[in-house]
């Protein structure tokens, strides 16, 4: 075969070798096991869903962190955690700063995109010089006059992308905005569950010194009693000072919830973004846990299109296979095209004349060829984060799997909780009641009343605890869920408002 025959059946080999080599691997989606339902949810299953052979269900999981969530919250019908989550939304100053980096990422996946047209720019100068007598091939000692030029040039650049790393790159970038864009999702998401649990376990806290505030008027109206039956020598001095005893430590314990309920106060101000001492919450106890909304977990594969936190670590990948392609074309050439074109003149009004043009067009190849491994080095390592990033996923989707069914499994376990203390409520009211009318009428002892009383507060104060527990695992269980439950059909939404504004 003639030299020239193989040169051109080689050549188009190699091209395709080169350019397969350096160009950045195709993205394949780490395996997980998925199960087709979670554990410890009642709830039925999606409808959008397959039957494979084994006759199992299961449902394509795809990023999706743009896909809008909704506002949860309306879900407890509150109109005061309505006006704080809208309050926390414009104003937390952890989603100022998330804002703020979706800000920088767009900006440098901009960057990246400039790369992708050709770089024009303009130079306009003067230059004043004297040479040499020696340099000008002159005698020694030649009087020379310096001289004046002006210049005024048209530049322009481009590199080829030959073995895309400026594709590689701009893909790198653009899934790097993306991952922090979800992750501004998952700091609203966290700031809105934040104020949501924050805000239940203040009524809480106040639902359970209402309580206490009653044991107190209760000890109260006890000292009364019991002072009058010893002023009048019906009890002896025993049971009087019992009774102050109680009184003295329901009033403690009381004001030591005050200090819960203050701190607790300060954080949701935190969370507004405002000065603690500029906030103050009025009392609202929560006395009924029958209004909390029953949350659907529906398939544990809507989680990884609903959790923003695994929507970033699935861009995270993608952005560090990318760079696996522009380290590889590190080694390969690099083809720049650039072009000059101006004119120079000893006047500044002859530099725009025709005959003080002047004009270059090159081309410039280049690429390494002793690094001493630099390159090769910086591959394993751009390998070694894709590896990173994919465990990174992998920890992100069993760490929500886990996440979904502790709180399933909670409100399965309070709710039971609940219906038990409830019927313990009420034979602890009877137990108490029946436990006065005795001792008022002398057939029992005041210690035997003492005891009705204090089991009746302490399961009154249970009960507003599994109360309040069971709001915020609630609202815990709609965070895991990624903070909607509803099955919208993913669609381009707009950032809010906050990051929007840090966005132009």
């Amino acid at each position: 075969m003639k030299p020239n025959l193989i040169a051109r059946g080689v050549a188009p080999l190699v091209a395709a070798l080169l350019l397969t080599a350096c160009a950045a691997p195709e993205f394949k989606q780490p395996h997980m096991d998925v199960p087709a339902a979670f554990k410890e949810s009642q709830t039925p299953a999606d409808t959008q869903v397959h039957t494979a052979a084994d006759g199992s269900t299961w449902k394509l999981g795809q990023p999706a962190e743009r896909q809008p969530r909704g506002e949860w919250w309306l879900a407890f019908h509150d109109p005061a955690l309505n006006e704080l989550i809208a309050e926390a939304t414009k104003a937390n100053a952890n989603l100022e700063v998330a804002a703020a980096r979706v800000k920088q990422a767009r900006a440098i996946a901009g960057i990246a995109e400039a790369d992708r047209i050709p770089q024009v720019g303009v130079n306009v100068g003067a230059q004043r010089n004297r040479a040499s007598a020696l340099s000008l091939g002159l005698p020694a000692g030649t009087p020379v006059a310096p001289g004046t030029a002006y210049s005024a040039n048209l530049t322009a650049s481009y590199e080829v992308d030959l073995f895309g790393r400026v594709s590689s790159n701009v893909s790198a970038a653009r899934n790097d905005a993306a991952s922090v864009e979800a992750m501004y999702r998952s700091v609203l998401l966290s700031v809105q569950a934040d104020v949501a649990q924050t805000y239940f376990r203040l009524r809480a806290t106040d639902a359970e010194l209402d309580t206490l505030n009653r044991t107190v008027s209760l000890r109260e109206e006890s000292v009364k009693v019991n002072q009058r039956r010893f002023d009048l020598g019906d009890i002896g001095e025993f049971d009087l000072s019992r009774a102050k005893t109680e009184l003295s430590t329901a009033r403690a314990e009381a004001i030591g919830l005050q200090r819960q309920r203050v701190t607790t106060e300060h954080a949701l101000a935190v969370l507004l973004g405002k000065p603690a001492a500029s906030f103050t919450a009025a009392a609202s106890p929560l006395l009924d846990s029958s209004l909390l909304p029953v949350i659907p977990a529906g398939l544990p594969s809507t989680l990884l299109e609903r959790r923003p936190d695994i929507a970033a670590a699935q861009r995270s990948m993608e952005a560090a296979n990318a760079r696996i392609g522009v380290a590889r074309s590190a080694m390969f050439p690099a083809l720049t095209i650039s072009a000059n074109g101006g004119g120079a003149a000893g006047t500044f009004a002859d530099v725009f004349k025709w005959s003080s043009r002047s004009w270059m067009l090159g081309a410039l190849m280049s690429m390494p060829l002793i690094d001493g491994g630099r390159n090769s080095a910086n591959i394993a390592r751009s390998e070694a984060a894709l590896q990173e990033s994919v465990g990174s996923y992998r920890q992100s989707v069993l760490t929500a799997f886990a996440e979904v069914e502790d709180n399933l499994a909670g409100l399965r376990i309070l709710s039971g909780q609940t219906a038990q203390i409830d019927d313990a409520v009420v034979s602890a009211r009877r137990s108490a009641d029946l436990a006065q009318k005795l001792y008022a009428a002398g057939r029992s002892s005041y210690l035997d009343l003492l005891d009705a009383q204090r089991n009746l507060a302490t399961v009154e104060r249970n009960a507003v605890q599994l109360r309040g527990n069971q709001a915020v695992t609630t609202v815990a269980l709609i965070r895991a869920l990624g903070g909607g439950w509803d099955g919208a059909e993913p669609a381009t939404a707009q950032l809010p408002q906050a990051a929007m504004q840090a966005s132009n």
